[in-house]
């Protein structure tokens, strides 16, 4: 019998698809053809909905807990209502490579027995339906990680994350489209095609957790899980106009996900939040790490969830001191990226308990000439064979990646530990400069007065066309030194307001690539969310959120309407 070919692969795989999304109950109703679909596609499910439907999809994850343990709500009807509104979210966006019906129902079913039987909910995320990027392995449920020669391969059981939140009482129920690779800033693959961004369909919800953040400003989920070497969190939670978090390395599990070059440790990848509120983000993080993953996953901090008392308040009245990087100095971020920045700034300036400082970027053209050195320690040989293995053709920013990226070469052991030595230099050296914004030391040699947070861009621009997301620069930063990165939602482009700087001279050839992008036609943006990042030191993550819901609060955050 003859090996089907790639195409072949595909079909198969989006029947499968297509079929888990018909047979939910009741049906899904019917979105109008792509031509009559307007650019903002994120209002279109409301119409389509009923009342309640629309209502629960678009609480928030804290409350929507709330509303489940009082039985104001049953798990059944939040987890059709969700199942419902995720399908629209894949006629809308393309974000979903299966839906999980009679699992997910059978489950809310067991939760509503539960809750009536002994009065009280099974844990602190009882009946809350939560969506999972692909490649974070589910038992007997495809793992294919983006790639169509890895189509048949199954996941053995549940990553260990996943049976944390299934313990604390989650639904699980969709599952979200990822790029070939797993290694762009967008979600596009030869099994399922691309997936576009909800605000505006020319642009790419970003990746590579672009069917979460797709899914999500859809609400066809409040709450998903993603992944992050170099920014596949919050590029697409930037772009889809949500809450993101990439957490300190090792204190989040990661077994049983599915991903090339496993085993490697230069570059460690994360798993975290998507959400479209940041009690969401605190909800997972709380709960997961309360589950003591470090028992079953040896290789992760054993340090609790510390947010009993606050990181920002003290006797002394003590202010919140932000840094703020307005560009790194290699790429200057499109002008909606600048206004947000600027309005965020004019707000805190305000606030008496907030100090504002510049933070200037330290070599982070050096920190991206390491990080993409060590992404592709064996010259992406094991990449090219997933890809080559089906015959699949390569996407285009697979090929920027992989062969259009001078950084990727074979390394000898030599040569690893080479470029592992200078990724810790330089951690060593961004301590140093982050160290030098204190003011002082206590009598026992504590620094005062330093930078307690990062303000900074999330990406050169807004959400891009398709296919030109390829300055990684403003979230691999942080993945090189291992510092933990909060994306939060500001504004909308506005081409009125945002317009192009005539006078502006790019840089450097990647400046340059940028700049073109916003003076071919900001109008061709409309719409996007513009976001921004909160960055803090590595293990801060609680001082990190902490910090988020102060700003949040106090400049009177988001400055538009996301839902």
């Amino acid at each position: 019998m003859s090996k089907p070919t790639w195409q072949e692969v595909a079909k198969i795989a989006q029947n499968h698809r297509d079929d888990s999304i018909r047979r939910v109950e009741p049906p899904i109703p019917k979105i109008p053809e792509p031509d009559q679909l307007p650019l903002d596609r994120t209002d279109v499910p409301k119409y389509l909905l009923s009342t309640e439907e629309v209502v629960i999809t678009q609480t928030a994850p804290e409350d929507l807990v709330a509303s489940l343990a009082s039985g104001k709500y049953t798990s059944t009807a939040v987890t059709v209502a969700f199942l419902r509104r995720a399908g629209l979210a894949q006629a809308l966006a393309n974000c979903i490579t299966e839906l999980l019906p009679e699992r997910a129902v059978d489950r809310a079913k067991f939760l509503d027995e539960h809750l009536s039987k002994h009065g009280k909910p099974i844990g602190p995320l009882h009946g809350l339906p939560i969506s999972v990027k692909e490649h974070i392995g589910m038992k007997n449920l495809g793992l294919n990680a983006g790639f169509v020669s890895w189509w048949d391969h199954k996941g053995e059981e549940d990553a260990l994350v996943l049976k944390i939140l299934w313990n604390a009482g989650c639904v699980f129920y969709a599952r979200t489209t990822q790029p070939q690779t797993l290694m762009h800033l967008e979600t596009s693959n030869n099994l399922y095609g691309v997936t576009l961004n909800p605000f505006n369909s020319q642009l790419t919800s970003g990746g590579s957790s672009g069917g979460e953040g797709a899914l999500i400003a859809l609400r066809g989920s409040c709450l998903g899980l993603g992944t992050d070497i170099g920014g596949s969190i919050r590029s697409p939670s930037a772009n889809c106009g949500l809450y993101g978090l990439r957490p300190s390395s090792y204190r989040i599990p990661v077994s049983g996900w599915s991903a090339t070059m496993g085993g490697q440790e230069q570059v460690v990848a994360v798993l975290g939040p998507l959400s479209t509120s940041l009690g969401g983000v605190k909800l997972f993080m709380k709960t997961v790490i309360n589950g003591r993953p470090w028992l079953n996953e040896p290789s992760l901090v054993p340090i609790p969830w510390k947010d009993q008392e606050s990181y920002l308040t003290s006797s002394s009245g003590k202010k919140l001191k932000i840094g703020v990087i307005w560009h790194d100095g290699v790429v200057k971020p499109h002008p909606p990226v600048m206004r947000a920045l600027q309005e965020v700034v004019n707000k805190l300036k305000d606030v008496q308990s907030v100090e504002i400082v510049d933070w200037k970027p330290y070599k982070h053209d050096e920190a991206w000439s390491i990080i993409s050195s060590l992404y592709f320690c064996d010259g992406g040989q094991e990449e090219n064979a997933a890809i080559e293995a089906s015959g699949e053709p390569w996407r285009p920013l697979s090929k920027f990646i992989l062969k259009e990226n001078p950084s990727v070469k074979k390394l000898t052991v030599e040569e690893i530990w080479t470029w592992t030595m200078k990724r810790e230099n330089y951690r060593t050296q961004y301590a140093k400069v982050w160290n030098d914004t204190a003011t002082g030391t206590s009598d026992t040699g504590e620094l005062e007065g330093a930078v307690d947070v990062i303000l900074c861009p999330v990406g050169p621009g807004a959400a891009p066309p398709l296919d030109c997301s390829r300055y990684w620069g403003y979230t691999a930063q942080w993945n090189v030194l291992d510092y933990p990165a909060l994306v939060f939602p500001v504004t909308k482009v506005d081409p009125i307001v945002d317009v192009v700087d005539q006078e502006y001279r790019p840089m450097n050839e990647k400046d340059e690539y940028n700049h073109q992008l916003w003076k071919s036609g900001p109008e061709k943006y409309k719409g996007a969310p513009v976001s921004l990042q909160l960055v803090g030191r590595r293990y801060e993550d609680e001082k990190v959120i902490e910090a988020m819901d102060f700003i949040k609060e106090n400049a009177g955050l988001p400055f538009a309407n996301f839902t």
